[in-house]
């Protein structure tokens, strides 16, 4: 039937605007900015990078591995790696972003960056009210802007960061018993070392 898909159109929001006045689910739009539909945990805007601790320097997880920089389809990520180390979340020491920008106007949020990580140190953000009236320096946020909590992580996406830290926390403790069991190791042999009789010594001269 011609105009079908009109009329069936037409009739669902008859449906939705009759609703409106008794029920509070058929309320289809809100009066933004003052009212707000709550985010949906799933929900992906732009990445932002991990840090654990209050220091966003200090606990950064990124090594500046340069993966995600590489991987980037659009090549919106730039990464200059640190001629010095720092330890990571496990001790270890590793390098990290001395220089690490995202240019938001041309990530396509495809979160390929964050699905190549192996240090769980950059994630897709909820945040989209980001306009500037800077088209260009604006838009291009570097690391101590990009940096945000693990906790504001566990707020945004709660179930996600908390498979996240059990991952780290397994990561880190199986970390610290291959530590121990080395160090115990090592304990061992140097005392095994002391206790054992010396080696007599060779004779000065030879037979007669």
């Amino acid at each position: 039937m011609l105009g079908e898909g009109i009329l069936k159109g037409m009739a669902e929001t008859a449906k939705n605007f009759a609703g409106s006045f008794v029920s509070a689910d058929r309320l289809t739009t809100v009066q933004y900015p003052e009212q707000r539909i709550p985010t949906f945990e799933n929900a992906r805007v732009f990445p932002f990078l991990v840090y654990d601790g209050p220091d966003w320097a200090a606990g950064m997880r990124c090594v500046a591995c340069q993966i995600c920089e590489k991987e980037c389809p659009p090549k919106c990520i730039y990464i200059e790696k640190s001629r010095d180390k720092k330890p990571d979340f496990v001790g270890k020491p590793q390098f990290y972003p001395a220089r690490f920008d995202i240019d938001i106007s041309v990530c396509m949020s495809c979160q390929i960056c964050v699905e190549v990580c192996p240090f769980e140190a950059i994630k897709m953000d909820t945040e989209f009210e980001l306009a500037t009236d800077d088209r260009f320096r604006g838009l291009l946020l570097d690391r101590q802007q990009l940096a945000k909590s693990n906790e504001y992580y566990h707020q945004i996406h709660p179930t996600e960061a908390g498979e996240v830290d059990a991952r780290l926390d397994a990561e880190k403790a199986a970390a610290a018993a291959k530590a121990k069991v080395a160090a115990q190791a090592a304990a061992k042999a140097a005392e095994t070392a002391k206790t054992a009789p010396a080696k007599p010594a060779p004779p000065a001269g030879g037979e007669d």
